[in-house]
């Protein structure tokens, strides 16, 4: 069954977004009686459509059995990238369980700021990681932030990596097994090229750990899939 997120709950009716609403009745084509999934403040429900052709209503069937969750809370901050690849990174991040996404300059971006577009930029972010949300049934979507700057970057909750082109013994998968009961992970990414020595001496000052992903060097979009796979299956139950 297709799957939606919904902006509101009226009783036993949930209320979706325009474009939502047109997928429904024109890509779809759905009609009266058919099931969707329905997701609203993390819970999924089964829902029924009704009066489709005129003003479709969603009518809640059954609530669904939450899963629980054994990933702990990852949040990546990732370099400014070209579109496709950002898109890309979006996507696939978002089907492997990231739970935040906080793009950010850094002094070796290729790409930078205009601040006449950025908004519409993370509006789109959020769109394709709605999207890609409902094609991988969770019930979540991850939260894009405002663009910062690496030196805006903080020691925060749990464990907090840096990915580094420099360090050759401490490896993801070692820190990872050592901090096997933490419950958020914080990952720096740098852009093509890497960090530089500063940015990376600070971040380490202010409580992240510089890691290794082993002998290959990776495109930037790589990345962040491989560490979100490593992550699952260290992790997962």
């Amino acid at each position: 069954m297709q799957r939606y997120f919904a902006k509101d709950k009226i009783g036993n009716q949930f209320i979706l977004g325009n474009d939502d609403l047109y997928h429904i009745k024109t890509v779809m084509r759905m009609r009266d009686k058919d099931q969707i999934y329905v997701v609203f403040n993390q819970t999924t429900y089964i829902c029924c459509l009704e009066n489709v052709k005129q003003n479709i209503q969603i009518m809640m069937v059954e609530k669904q059995e939450k899963l629980t969750q054994c990933l702990p809370e990852v949040i990546l901050f990732i370099p400014l990238l070209k579109e496709q690849k950002m898109d890309l990174v979006l996507q696939k991040a978002t089907e492997l369980g990231v739970s935040k996404i906080v793009p950010m300059t850094t002094s070796r971006s290729i790409i930078k700021v205009n601040e006449e577009k950025i908004d519409k930029k993370i509006e789109r972010w959020r769109r394709i990681c709605k999207e890609a949300s409902e094609q991988s049934h969770r019930d979540i979507i991850p939260e894009i932030t405002p663009v910062m700057d690496i030196m805006q970057v903080k020691d925060r909750d749990g464990l907090s990596l840096v990915c580094s082109t420099t360090e050759k013994e401490k490896n993801i998968k070692y820190i990872l097994q050592k901090y096997r009961d933490c419950d958020k992970i914080n990952v720096v990414i740098g852009p093509e090229g890497g960090l530089s020595k500063e940015e990376e001496e600070y971040l380490k000052k202010v409580g992240y750990i510089p890691v290794t992903l082993g002998h290959n060097i990776m495109r930037v979009e790589t990345v962040p899939i491989f560490i979100l796979s490593t992550i699952n299956y260290e992790f997962m139950e």
